[in-house]
């Protein structure tokens, strides 16, 4: 079996490292895997995951005469170039509802985005309240693989940065920054306002030192990473969206718990007062009495990591959740009732000409293209790009003749 992964990025998120888990699994176990990107990847652009090495990395011009039994769109911009690819079937791995990603004004942008779950591709995805909204929004039906865990990795007992001391409370504050969705920056505020000894952060970000925090880990293998977690007592992560996140699940491995919002996804194993703190989004006031709850109740903040543990030990590991996205691929190919190659060029395209109308109509009125829509067009339609930014300076020279 021959597989074609379709990626916009190798570098360190939470998505790729999804991506990467599943798919080396399968790679060992004899399938062909090719993860294809724009351009050819940087050898240093694997640091943070080396075991993604074992890969075969190719880009879409590379592959233009090799065939797949299945290729993968694993984000939404790449559903868009999947007919770049020759297939026999074509899948979408679903791990987040990401219009949810981008502003509110950027309509145009998340419309084009939600169109991805029209087209007619099998569906596999890592959360039970995505499978619920594909299927109440747009009538998909998907396969559900949760992830997994690297249990040869994370667990409880073994190198720290630092020991946990009783009657003290180190804080994780965990993602990247300049990301609103991830929130990380409030995030930071809360914790320095609470009552927690240290507040360490743990970030994809590049960085060395951020203010106000007592130790900042960049960019960090993730071999490395479980030395962060077994030196915090719990992680606060207070992102507004999410699929199903890792990171308060890695922290239950290491020994700690975890404050989170009542984000998308959380309910797939926190469970509130028992493993860990859930707060409604945006109760600041609440999350820092969380906080100084879990530094002044010590039998509370011991009775959160136990249930944490429980929880992680009943967890599966990754080559189960692998087993299971590998058994989903199976069933998708044996269907054979996929859309062809010609198909979904023509839809894709069909979607992306109604996002290129109201580019143009919000361009036309003198609004400003969004950063993200300009290096899509650019890097996608460079052709299209260059016609839409000379029909806007054309707008400008005739408004500036008018006056």
């Amino acid at each position: 079996m021959k597989w074609a992964v379709l990626l916009g990025s190798p570098d360190i998120s939470g998505g790729t490292y999804v991506i990467f888990e599943h798919v080396i699994r399968a790679k060992r176990r004899g399938i062909i895997v090719y993860m294809i990107t724009e351009h050819p990847i940087s050898e240093n652009s694997l640091d943070w995951h080396p075991e993604a090495r074992e890969l075969n990395w190719t880009t879409f011009s590379q592959c233009q005469d090799m065939n797949f039994d299945i290729a993968f769109a694993t984000w939404w911009r790449t559903v868009y170039e999947l007919y770049r690819v020759k297939a026999k079937s074509y899948a979408y791995f679903v791990q987040s509802i990401e219009s949810k990603f981008y502003p509110e004004q950027e309509q145009a942008l998340r419309k084009l985005v939600d169109a991805t779950y029209m087209l007619p591709l099998k569906i596999i995805t890592e959360a039970h309240w995505i499978q619920e909204y594909l299927k109440s929004e747009y009538d998909k039906e998907s396969y559900l693989v949760l992830n997994g865990i690297r249990k040869d990795i994370y667990y409880k007992e073994g190198a720290a940065h630092a020991s946990r001391e009783s009657g003290r409370l180190r804080v994780l504050v965990e993602g990247p920054l300049g990301v609103p969705f991830k929130n990380v920056e409030k995030t930071i505020q809360l914790c320095k306002q609470s009552d927690a000894d240290e507040v360490w952060l743990l970030t994809s970000s590049p960085l060395t030192s951020y203010p106000g925090m007592d130790r900042v880990f960049s960019r960090v293998a993730i071999h490395q990473t479980p030395k962060v977690y077994r030196s915090c007592d719990v992680i606060v992560k207070l992102s507004y969206v999410e699929g199903m996140f890792g990171p308060p699940l890695e922290m239950f491995h290491c020994g700690g718990t975890s404050i989170t919002y009542n984000v998308t996804g959380y309910d797939e194993y926190i469970r509130n007062e028992v493993n860990g703190i859930v707060i409604n989004k945006d109760d600041e006031e609440q999350v820092i009495c969380a906080i100084n709850s879990l530094k002044n109740d010590r039998s509370r903040l011991d009775h959160l990591k136990e249930g944490a543990s429980k929880t992680a030990k009943e967890w599966p590991d990754w080559s189960h959740s692998a087993l299971e996205f590998e058994k989903a691929v199976a069933q998708i190919i044996q269907q054979n009732d996929n859309c062809t190659r010609e198909i979904l060029e023509k839809k894709s395209k069909f979607f992306f000409d109604f996002y290129m109308l109201a580019e143009k109509q919000k361009n036309m009125n003198g609004n400003k293209v969004s950063s993200i829509a300009k290096r899509f067009l650019d890097h996608r339609f460079p052709r299209i790009y260059k016609y839409l930014r000379n029909i806007k300076w054309k707008i400008k020279v005739m408004a500036c003749r008018a006056n």
